[in-house]
Parts: C-alpha cells; sequence; structure tokens
C-alpha cells in the first residue's frame, strides 16, 4: 500500500516536471518563431528561388518552373487550422481575384500532409492551393523550420517571387490580419516598375 503510494507520487511529479519543462521550452520555442527574424534572413532577396515538386491539398503536384511568367507568392505558416493560420488563409482568399488579375499565384505551405491540407481547405472554402511540405523540402531550402520540441514547423514567413523566378521580396514579420493586402500592395507597385 505505501509503495504505490510512493510510486503514484513519483509519477505525479514525473509528469509535473515533464509539463512545465515542455511548457518552458514551448514558450522560448514560440517566441524564437514568432519574433523579428535577423536581416541574414533577406539573403534571398535577388536570388533564384528554390526548385521544389510539393503537392498541394487535391493531390496535384506543383513545381517552381510551372509559374514562370507569373507572380509567385509563397506563404509558409506553421500549422493547419490554428488561429493564426486560420486568419491568414481567409484574408488571402478574399483578395484571390485581385491577385489572379495581377497575374500573381499565391500558394500557402506548411509541413502539414495532404491529407491535413485537404480538411484545412474544404473547412475553409480556400480557392488557391496550399502545398505539403511534409518532407521539410522547401522549408528547409529557405531556412525556415523550426523545432518546437515535440515537432517541427515552418516559421511564418513569405517570398514573393517574380516572373523570372528570382525572390524580390521576404516577409520576415509577418501580420496575419494585413499581411495579404501588403503583398498585393508590393505585386502591383513592382508591376509599375519600368
Amino acid at each position: 500500500m505505501k509503495m504505490t503510494r510512493t510510486i503514484t507520487i513519483l509519477r505525479t511529479s514525473l509528469i509535473s516536471l515533464c509539463l512545465t519543462t515542455g511548457l518552458i521550452n514551448f514558450t522560448h520555442a514560440a517566441n524564437e518563431i514568432f519574433s523579428k527574424s535577423s536581416t541574414d534572413q533577406k539573403q534571398w532577396v535577388g536570388q533564384p528561388a528554390p526548385e521544389f515538386r510539393l503537392q498541394d491539398q487535391n493531390g496535384i503536384w506543383h513545381e517552381l518552373k510551372d509559374f514562370r511568367g507569373k507572380w509567385l507568392v509563397l506563404y509558409f505558416y506553421p500549422k493547419d487550422d490554428s488561429p493564426g493560420c486560420t486568419q491568414e488563409a481567409n484574408r488571402f482568399k478574399a483578395l484571390s481575384s485581385q491577385f489572379t488579375q495581377s497575374n500573381a499565384v499565391v500558394m500557402g505551405v506548411s509541413l502539414d500532409d495532404v491529407a491535413s491540407h485537404k480538411k484545412f481547405s474544404d473547412k475553409l472554402g480556400l480557392t488557391f492551393p496550399i502545398l505539403a511540405d511534409s518532407d521539410h523540402q522547401l522549408a528547409e531550402k529557405f531556412g525556415i523550420v523550426r523545432n518546437m520540441g515535440i515537432m517541427e514547423i515552418a516559421k511564418r514567413e513569405s517570398f514573393l517571387i517574380d516572373p523570372k523566378g528570382t525572390v524580390v521580396y521576404h516577409y520576415t514579420s509577418v501580420n496575419t490580419q494585413t499581411h495579404a493586402d501588403e503583398v498585393l500592395k508590393d505585386v502591383k507597385r513592382l508591376q509599375q516598375k519600368p
């Protein structure tokens, strides 16, 4: 009886310690993920975008070369169906026709799989592809995979790629409420340059 009680107390203490340590690590990781990136993250501006071949929520494969001649917005987000990611996706959806009129293609990207993307896309009625980078192929090339301790996610960053395949903007500080508007404004402004 005494031994069982001691084991129960030890288990409870161990679980509490694990949860506390996990919470501290999660908080540290979250602060790192959502803080502004250093200036060395802007290394992509002026560089060719990395090649990729990824499936969207409908199982369709997409490659960078498919978008030559169009502006391409790759917006990375941490997790399907989370509040900020939902807000950001809904804003891109609301501006979808304006991006299309501006010869721009919007694609969301996260480390979630095709099935998760399908559920998320159907729930929100998304009209644009969201790419499943579950093997971290593209996020690692861009250097934006973050380890959260119990899982890895893509940092919330975006890349605007011109019709020639060159990264012209790397957004490292993203506000989920206004980011889509900011990117659309940049696309339109860049198209007016001679």
